[in-house]
């Protein structure tokens, strides 16, 4: 048997940024992951300027080889309709990142022990520790494997009417000498909204990769409201047919009212595994790390004694943090109904609206500080 204090499930984010505050704090953790790093990991990619804080990001040496691209605005608009909202800010708002770099390098100095390319199938207690695979023991189990996480399942084997993402994007490599036959400024991603505000469409150019993705929160089919606004983009954009691009689907929960549980005896959920993404926006890179470095203070605080009671402060804080109410859209459903559709293009229209509203406070959570733990 491997022996460790604390036995992460999941690599990602959530995963690697708990394990480096751990070991900051002295204990020994162990990573376990079903995939081999760098993996292929559906995601916009982009991250804000708090996250840079929250993981003490050294750009400088990030950016040696690894895709980085400031954001220093947005064009925004109404799937369906021609009026364009350019929104310019005097500093990078945001900036691209590819998944399949950023978390091997979060991953890479988290200073855990990895074991990598191993799936969890068993899951077991044995008095006061945790065996896993027959293979590993822990004091503490972490579950940061996203929304199909094993110790998720574990935890709260049945789930339902928990608000979900779904997703379907893609991205690719652009030769250098195509990248003018893909419009769109780098710094300038293009994110178009559904008429009812229940998801939006996205293109993104981050150096010499383009990422394109459709995102809903329930309600209608994903493939067909996806290829909806693929046909928009296209007509929109001077850009390739769709029929070229190789579409990607996932899944994961928003921090809202029904939630999983998120602790339990010598067990946690961070991450996705969670489901503390943020709604309105659906990013869930910033509160998958946020959420790794609270569970990991806790853990610390509790000194060896993971009784519900001592965890208890975990959900405490991720409700302070990231809310657990109903959902609530940055323009209510009852609005929409009273000005109706037609009026949205209207608003989104407006310039001080979309960045103040849609854009700071829907989509970037620019009023929130970074969680400066890390």
């Amino acid at each position: 048997m491997d022996n460790c204090d604390v036995l992460i499930v999941g690599g990602g984010p959530a995963g690697s940024s708990c394990a480096r505050r751990l070991r900051t704090l002295g204990l020994d953790v162990i990573v376990i992951d079903r995939s081999v790093f760098p993996r292929d990991k559906v995601c916009a990619g982009w991250i804000t300027p708090q996250v840079l804080d929250d993981v003490d990001l050294d750009v400088d040496d990030y950016r040696v080889g690894r895709t980085f691209q400031p954001i220093v605005g947005f064009r925004t608009g109404v799937i369906g309709c021609g009026l364009d909202v350019e929104t310019m800010y005097d500093r990078p708002v945001s900036f691209g990142i590819r998944r399949c770099e950023f978390d091997q390098y979060l991953l890479d100095r988290s200073g855990a022990r990895l074991k990598l390319g191993a799936p969890v199938w068993s899951i077991r207690r044995d008095g006061e520790r945790w065996v896993i695979n027959d293979a590993i023991t822990a004091a503490m189990l972490v579950g940061a494997g996203g929304h199909f996480c094993p110790v998720a399942r574990w935890l709260s084997p049945r789930l339902q009417g928990a608000p979900l993402v779904v997703a379907q994007e893609a991205e690719f490599e652009v030769e250098p000498g195509d990248l003018a036959s893909w419009q769109g400024a780098a710094e300038m991603p293009e994110l178009y909204f559904c008429r009812d505000l229940s998801g939006y469409g996205w293109y993104f150019r981050k150096e010499r990769y383009v990422n394109i993705g459709f995102g809903l929160l329930g309600g209608r089919s994903l493939p067909r409201a996806a290829a909806e606004f693929a046909a928009f983009l296209r007509d929109h954009r001077e850009i390739p047919h769709p029929a070229s691009w190789r579409w990607r689907g996932h899944a994961y929960l928003v921090s809202g009212a029904p939630r999983r549980p998120t602790f339990g005896a010598g067990i946690m959920l961070i991450g996705d595994a969670a489901g503390v993404a943020y709604p309105q926006s659906g990013e869930g890179i910033r509160p998958a790390i946020e959420s790794g470095v609270l569970a990991a203070t806790v853990i610390s605080e509790a000194n060896g004694w993971y009784s519900p009671e001592r965890l208890a402060p975990y959900e405490r804080r991720l409700r302070r943090r990231f809310g657990g109410g109903r959902v609530r859209p940055v323009v209510s459903k009852t609005i929409l109904k009273i000005l109706g559709a037609r009026v949205l293009p209207v608003l989104l229209g407006n310039p001080w609206l979309t960045r103040h509203l849609v854009l700071d406070r829907g989509f970037l959570n620019a009023r929130e500080p970074a969680l400066g733990v890390s």
